[in-house]
């Protein structure tokens, strides 16, 4: 299924782009700006957004594993602390 028209981007390759990405870094944070540079290509007018985004998410392997370790005590609730 062709998922941006603007620039012929189907949802196979967005999967596939995704389990690249991962193999190749277990760690890395997968956003559609790197899909799209990792395809050789660009966001247009970013009316597939929502449909890329959705296909990305959904593809194996997007996630990343789940740190064992406990967050530090000085991080917790930091983010409730800066939003104030």
């Amino acid at each position: 299924m062709i998922v941006c028209h603007c620039t012929g981007v189907t949802d196979h390759e967005i999967r596939a782009a995704v389990g690249w990405m991962r193999a190749s870094d277990a760690d890395t944070i997968i956003t559609p700006g790197k899909i799209y540079r990792a395809l050789g290509k660009r966001a247009d007018c970013g009316g597939c957004m929502r449909l890329f985004v959705t296909t990305m998410r959904s593809s194996e392997g997007f996630a990343v594993d789940a740190d064992p370790r406990p967050v530090p005590a000085e991080l917790r609730g930091l983010r409730r602390l800066v939003a104030g």
